[in-house]
């Protein structure tokens, strides 16, 4: 009788417990979808003109147009595009009234990143972004082939003389480039699958108690036959 209290207990704890951790993740993916729906509002608001001094959180993702001129000396990032595969970012440095922003232009294959591109003139809207790319992985850039391998716009603004801040394209601004225009498909969303594997543990766990108590006292009877 003790070992199926202690059985019982120990299941309804366990069960307990996982249920917990799978209402803990359906929970998070609402205050997630929350957060998703405020980017896709703010990505696609009405464009505006670039702020005097863009802050790195209050104005991330901020729709924005301007009119200025592309100038030469861009920096291709190694990237990876799905479906697509490898090629590079162009970040370039773009003059706006006086002032010296930097753009992502957008996406090309492997064998284009030194093609020359169009400079001069531009409209350009697209969304600032801040990316938090870098990691105790990330190499270092290759200064000597010019190759990049995340967007760290200080270190970034720094080699191309411009302010700190990067305008991501939603505009084509050269035929032979893909614009990659800020998405919240990119940020990870994995909670409802996190919620899912609790729950199915949370079930696997209620079996195995039911099993093991059946079992328990299944095996007295069978000595007593």
């Amino acid at each position: 009788m003790h070992r199926i209290l202690f059985l019982l207990l120990f299941g309804l704890a366990g069960f307990g417990t996982l249920v917990a951790l799978g209402t803990w993740q359906t929970q998070r993916l609402s205050w997630k979808e929350r957060i998703l729906a405020d980017i896709d509002a703010r990505i696609s608001a009405a464009p505006v003109a670039l702020p005097l001094r863009p802050d790195p959180e209050d104005d991330r993702y901020l729709p924005v147009a301007l009119s200025g001129e592309m100038l030469a000396g861009e920096v291709p990032v190694l990237v990876s595009v799905k479906q697509v595969g490898p090629g590079y970012r162009i970040i370039a440095p773009f003059e706006t009234e006086g002032r010296r922003i930097l753009v992502d232009r957008g996406f090309v294959g492997i064998e284009d990143h030194t093609t020359s591109r169009a400079l001069g003139p531009m409209e350009l809207s697209g969304n600032l972004h801040w990316p938090q790319e870098i990691d105790s992985y990330t190499p270092e850039p290759d200064l000597k082939e010019n190759i990049w391998f995340a967007r760290d716009v200080p270190a970034l603004a720094e080699a191309l003389g411009t302010e700190p801040v990067l305008l991501i394209a939603r505009n084509v601004t050269d035929p032979g480039i893909t614009p990659l225009p800020v998405a919240s498909a990119g940020i990870p969303n994995d909670h409802l699958q996190y919620a899912v594997t609790w729950f199915g543990l949370a079930a696997v766990w209620a079996g195995m108690t039911g099993f093991f108590l059946w079992r328990t006292r299944a095996r007295p009877e069978s000595e007593t036959a």
